[in-house]
């Protein structure tokens, strides 16, 4: 192929001058194959072979890496096609090419806040204090810095042009821009400091404390590459004059400007605006706090609301910033209830596109008609509007801002997703034009050369197309044009469709009368409770009708539980997912108990919520207490051999696995919300779940592990603790031992390598990532800290190592804790084996004074250091004053004792063994009732921690509602929480007096 033939497929416009450049001397040993097809990753070939040329005059080894081939040089042919100002940094600071000496990644990652800080400030010798000083000043602090900053920017451009998708790496690339914008302030306010020593004394300017606000996509963490950034200086000092202060504060803040882009031999990095301040340019440079605040409450315009919207302490003082964050906050959230408030944003929109010069209106990508703009006031109005009392929508980001309007149901779910991409699409042109030169630009280029090279550089490293300015223009246009339809469409209305249109003989309410009787339901949240009715409602469908007909009886319902509000939001998620069944809302007219089932989970609990809403077909278990029967470890057990047979590959098999055991906790735990079981029958059935998981796991792993060699030994899983005793809580962990038994004729070495990777590949299939992920799992955590030497020991033994362990080292709190050993997973002759090994351990003839000396000792250790500091033992469920260890250290003390001449004391259950101690008269009845009672309560207020979503399972709740919502479960009424925290203090301060009298002897 002729060289002009070969230009023209790689995608040159200019031949001749080409050649010439292709002619170059500095391109002298350059293989032209390895040449082009870096070409062919350049959006602008030309373009990368002119800045090639003259960076390789002043990087010669550049030649060694465009001769490594395209794998090697794609991040530099990219860059060199992409941006003309980061080519020329190059020229300028040729040390820095080792940038381009990277492989790309079609998913890149990102460099953190702290990273980009501590780099500038290095730049510029600064330390890293609260107020860190420059050692370099003038000139040299300004080159240092800027030329610092733009090798990271090099470093951001050059993932951003390897992404595979530009637009799911936006975000990303906005945050790092936006704190390298941070890191440069905080470097420039840095040097300021330095420089204004020559001015006044350093303990007044170190007395002065200086925040710097960003603004607008600096505040909002979405900057651009090139861009204005916005800031407000706000100060505060310590034993000065506030004007005295005012004047340090107004000579740092322009310093900091003077750093960033005063005249230097490396050019401005973009100016520093600052008129967004109160007053904006008539303005001072720097407020105090409470000058901000009296502004903001007298004087400010409503568009100053929707800037402050992404106010965010940028650099200087962090302490200051947080608080002037915190201060403005309710002014924004308030803002939209000023007279004329929609209107004025309205307005303010149309005046923007009214002054967009003619000549540019049509090929504005930011302020023009379907522009960025477009989408970036339709979502800050509603916002502004909704989040006076929707917090989810108090973000700053405009991605996240259509996220949580779409999740809080202001926008509906296709709507927000044609509106994020548009942004997004819109976001990356924006960066790509900009990145050519490094300049301010909103408009779309005009020549077919650049619009072909910039189709190719915000096409994805990965993408197949062949750029075309055509293309480009069409998808354009046609984002343009649904960004417009989307602004007029998804904009703040009144809501006049509220709870009135429930039936249709009803008299249609104002918003301010359905909203007075929602609240007189005990909704927190009217409007949010109109916002899910009008959806659940809206429209003449059979659906809609029949919402319309069952919601004043489920409202009603849904009222008479903890959360009403959460309970609407989880029925309408759960009625989108299921709405246009042929079963689901039949099932809800046609069953009362599966409607007031349904409402009595949904707003008391979190937990099971969240089940429903990702395996909502399990709403059919409502209807009937048959389907809410937990199923037996048997029958869970043969329906994971038909999927095992089924899928044979492991991660298909354990994903089924996990998903079987998802579905059995949601049925037992709706089960329980019904009242169906008992404690003790929830921690059974838990427990059988959570045994046929662990047995699917280990055949699973020895099928793999054995499918690569010969079996050579055999393996048990014993369950130990809770999970040994059945009685384990929704999502617990599993205390295990493991035990193998080489093969006749095996040498035990291999044996016990084999074993090893059995069991590291069980907990491996039970706690991975699947994919499809199993959501809203409580992945099963296998502990096996309970072996012999606990965690110094080895993960599993031979039976004949626990033999010799047990005949020689075993102490008295390993004969503790196998009281709960039971077999759960494994060989059966081997389990036989175990249990005939371990009875004499854990039920000894004699327990000595010394040994019952021992556990006293232990037990009080595990008092003083177990308990979180500062934590209140009377509020404790596990490890407190007459808790659940209390009462189980008890009877196992009594079980070694006396289980050698007692069988009934030989079980590894709490509630049958104290059962067996009655009836053995080892305590008098009424203890044991105590323990027995007290045992249970705290089980069950720390099931119904989980249950509700509670952070910590193992503490009464303190707040009054989370403490109610725990009270209805356990079977108290309404309102009734301080009467459960009452009875549980009560109850457990006599279940430790029983605790201290027998197991330490107080009293005896």
């Amino acid at each position: 192929m002729s060289l002009t033939r070969r230009l023209i497929a790689t995608g040159f416009r200019d031949l001749e001058k080409s050649t010439r450049f292709l002619a170059a001397s500095e391109l002298e040993g350059v293989d032209e194959d390895a040449l082009f097809a870096g070409f062919n990753c350049s959006a602008d070939p030309d373009l990368a072979l002119q800045s090639l040329v003259r960076l390789i005059g002043r990087a010669p080894e550049l030649v060694e890496l465009v001769n490594g081939g395209a794998e090697r040089s794609e991040a530099l042919f990219r860059l060199l096609g992409a941006s003309d100002a980061l080519a020329e940094f190059l020229m300028r600071h040729p040390g820095d090419v080792g940038v381009l000496h990277r492989e790309l990644r079609a998913e890149p990652g990102s460099t953190d806040e702290p990273t980009l800080r501590a780099s500038l400030l290095d730049a510029v010798h600064a330390g890293r204090g609260a107020a860190p000083v420059a050692g370099l000043t003038g000139t040299d602090a300004y080159v240092a810095l800027r030329s610092r900053y733009r090798r990271h920017l090099l470093d951001l451009a050059v993932r951003d042009l390897g992404a595979a998708s530009p637009t799911d790496f936006l975000p990303a690339a906005g945050r790092e821009l936006a704190d390298l914008a941070g890191a440069a302030l905080e470097a420039a306010l840095a040097v300021s400091r330095a420089e204004l020593t020559a001015s006044y004394p350093a303990e007044e300017i170190s007395a002065v404390r200086l925040a710097v606000i960003g603004m607008g996509k600096a505040g909002a963490r979405e900057l651009n590459y090139i861009s204005d950034v916005d800031v407000i200086y706000v100060i505060e000092s310590s034993g000065l004059p506030e004007e005295r202060a005012s004047a340090i504060g107004t000579a740092l803040a322009a310093g900091i400007s003077r750093a960033i882009n005063a005249s230097a031999p490396e050019p401005p990095l973009w100016e520093v605006d600052t008129n967004l301040r109160p007053e904006g340019k008539d303005g001072p440079l720097v407020r105090t706090l409470d000058s901000h605040l009296n502004y903001y409450q007298r004087w400010a315009h409503s568009w100053e609301f929707q800037a402050l919207l992404k106010a965010r302490a940028m650099a200087g003082d962090r302490d200051l910033g947080r608080r002037y964050e915190e201060a403005v906050a309710p002014l924004i959230w308030s803002s939209s209830e000023r007279d004329g408030f929609v209107e004025s944003v309205q307005a303010m929109r149309r005046r923007v596109t009214d002054n967009i010069p003619a000549h540019e209106e049509a090929r504005q990508l930011k302020l023009g008609s379907g522009g960025l703009r477009d989408v970036e006031f339709t979502v800050q109005l509603l916002q502004l509007v909704h989040g006076r009392v929707d917090e989810s929508l108090r973000v700053r980001t405009t991605t996240a801002a259509i996220a949580a309007l779409s999740d809080a149901g202001f926008i509906g779910r296709t709507d927000a997703r044609e509106l994020d991409e548009s942004y997004r699409y819109l976001r990356v042109l924006e960066h790509r034009i900009q990145m050519v030169h490094m300049r301010r630009t909103h408009l779309m280029p005009e020549s077919e050369a650049a619009l072909r090279a910039l189709a190719k550089s915000s096409a994805g490293s990965l993408s197949p197309e062949r750029p075309s300015a055509e293309r480009l223009q069409e998808q354009w246009q046609r984002r343009k044009r649904l960004v417009r339809r989307l602004h007029e469409s998804i904009f703040y209305r009144p809501l006049l469709s509220t709870a009135a249109n429930l039936s249709a003989d009803e008299v249609r309410l104002t918003p301010e009368a359905a909203q007075a009787r929602l609240a007189a339901l005990g909704y927190a949240d009217p409007r949010g409770a109109m916002r899910h009715i009008e959806a659940l409602t809206v429209g003449v469908s059979r659906r809609a009708a029949l919402q319309r007909q069952l919601l004043p009886v489920l409202l009603a319902w849904l009222a008479d539980g903890v959360d009403p509000d959460a309970g609407l939001l989880g029925f309408r998620r759960l009625s989108e997912n299921l709405g246009d069944t042929h079963w689901y809302l039949g099932m809800l007219r046609d069953s009362s108990a599966a409607g007031e089932r349904l409402c009595s989970i949904l707003s008391s609990s979190r937990f099971i919520t969240d089940l429903l809403e990702v395996s909502p077909e399990s709403t059919s278990w409502l209807a009937s207490d048959k389907d809410l029967v937990p199923a037996s470890f048997d029958t869970q057990w043969q329906e994971i051999q038909s999927k095992m047979s089924r899928h044979p590959l492991p991660a298909e098999a354990m994903r089924l696995i996990r998903l079987i055991r998802r579905r059995e906790m949601l049925r037992i735990a709706i089960a329980d919300s019904a009242g169906l079981l008992s404690q003790q029958d929830v921690g059974r059935a838990l427990a059988d779940a959570d045994r046929a998981a662990v047995l699917g796991a280990l055949h699973v792993a020895e099928s793999e592990v054995f499918g690569s060699s010969e079996k050579l030994t055999d393996l048990l899983v014993v369950a130990m603790g809770r999970q040994g005793g059945r009685e384990i809580g929704y999502g617990s962990d599993a205390d295990v031992m493991y035990v193998h038994r080489p093969l006749p004729g095996v040498d035990p070495a291999a044996a016990q390598a084999q074993a090893e990777k059995v069991v590291s590949q069980i907990s491996t299939f039970l706690q991975q990532p699947c994919s499809p992920a199993v959501q809203a799992e409580r992945p099963l955590v296998l502990d096996a800290g309970l072996r012999p030497e606990g965690r110094q020991g080895p993960l599993v033994r031979s039976l004949e190592s626990y033999r010799g362990y047990y005949e020689r080292w075993s102490v008295i709190w390993e004969a503790q804790a196998l009281l709960r050993a039971r077999p759960m997973a494994g060989s059966d002759a081997l389990a036989e084996d175990f249990m005939a090994l371990i009875d004499p351990v854990r039920y000894p003839e004699e327990v000595t004074v010394k040994d019952v000396r021992e556990i006293r000792r232990i037990k009080a250790r595990v008092e003083a250091e177990r308990l979180p500091r500062g934590a209140d033992p009377s509020r404790q469920l596990k490890l407190g004053r007459g808790s659940l260890s209390d009462v189980e250290w008890l009877v196992q003390l009594l079980q070694l004792q006396h289980a050698h001449r007692v069988p009934e004391l030989r079980t590894t259950a709490t509630l049958p063994a104290l059962d067996a101690i009655e009836a053995a008269e080892l305590l008098p009845a009424v203890d044991v009732d105590t323990l027995r009672q007290a045992w249970l309560l705290a089980s069950r207020v720390r099931s119904a921690n989980v249950i509700r979503g509670g952070r910590n399972a193992d503490v009464l709740p303190s707040s009054r509602r989370e403490l109610d919502a725990v009270a209805r479960w356990c079977g108290y009424g309404a309102g009734q929480g301080g009467v459960l925290e009452e009875d549980y203090l009560k109850l457990t301060r006599h279940a430790r007096a029983v605790f201290e009298r027998y197991f330490y002897g107080y009293g005896t």
